[in-house]
């Protein structure tokens, strides 16, 4: 009777002795397993991510190959993409880092796709002063013959026509700009980013009008009715005075003249604005609008 006693404690020991085993075996292979699956998931995640990084390498080149005005800053981000990717790629991909290089990614995205919209800006701007200059061109070329004829009909005068020897001012334009610390300037249409105006016209040839330095008054006023620059006031004719932003001297030799000047300011206030050109007799001889936003 005892030995039987014996026997079975012995065959019940042995049972739960399996059955730990079993249980053992069983957690081992399922935390086995469960790491499996992370690790496969994590180089997964790490893989999608180097790929992602690859490709926006292959943009940014594709964007530099276009020697665009944005090339210095595409190159800048081409470089911190590819020290990003380096890095990755020799990481060990734990859930932590591969977390810290994701976010580190998305920065660099959303960097780059302002600089590629950035750059198709300047892509359409280029294409309408192209368009601007082709009108430009067209625009002397109408001057030139009109002076062409205008000198024929005064071949026998013996003197000058002071009528006839007033200077035309064409193509009055004004572009607000910001310049960046390179000292590119970008065009823009909105108030707050403007830090500069570009003032420009042209002085159509006319061989019957004396030779000789001009000066000329531009006056721009804001949509505030503030005018910018100088705020300098001089007498004209009739007792009238004249406020101006600027004064530009020009030599005239009977040829066409370019004139190209710049005011520069801050917290330009957004609306329409008035630009007036005045000879030094006070008379105006040309005028334009513009809008910030």
């Amino acid at each position: 009777m005892e030995n039987k006693q014996n026997n079975s404690g012995l065959k019940a020991a042995v049972v739960i002795l399996a059955l730990l085993l079993l249980g053992s075996i069983g957690y081992i292979f399922k935390m086995s397993s469960d790491n499996t699956k992370q690790v496969t998931e994590l180089s997964s995640e790490k893989e999608q991510l180097a790929n992602d990084l690859k490709a926006r390498i292959a943009e940014l080149d594709l964007a530099i190959s276009e020697n665009t005005t944005l090339k210095a800053d595409f190159e800048a981000q081409k470089e911190e993409m590819t020290n990003l990717l380096a890095e990755l790629e020799k990481s060990k991909g734990d859930t932590a880092s591969l977390k810290n290089y994701r976010d580190s990614y998305n920065k660099l995205k959303r960097e780059m796709d302002n600089l590629l919209a950035e750059n198709k800006l300047l892509k359409e701007q280029n294409v309408a002063l192209t368009s601007s200059l082709d009108s430009t061109n067209v625009v002397l070329q109408d001057t030139k013959r009109y002076a062409d004829t205008l000198l024929t009909q005064n071949d026998n005068l013996t003197k000058t026509v002071e009528k006839g020897s007033t200077l035309a001012v064409l193509n009055l334009n004004v572009l607000a700009v910001k310049q960046r610390s390179s000292g590119k300037q970008i065009e823009t249409d909105k108030a707050r980013r403007a830090d500069k105006l570009k003032v420009s016209f042209l002085i159509a040839e006319n061989q019957i009008a004396k030779s000789g330095d001009r000066m000329y008054y531009v006056q721009i006023i804001d949509s505030k009715s503030n005018i910018l620059g100088d705020k300098e006031t001089i007498s004209i004719k009739d007792d009238l005075t004249l406020t101006y932003t600027f004064i530009t001297k020009v030599k005239y030799e009977n040829k066409t003249v370019q004139v190209n000047e710049e005011v520069a300011g801050k917290d330009f206030a957004a609306g329409t604005y008035f630009v007036n050109v005045f000879n030094q007799k006070g008379e105006m001889v040309s005028k334009t609008s513009f809008s910030l936003r």
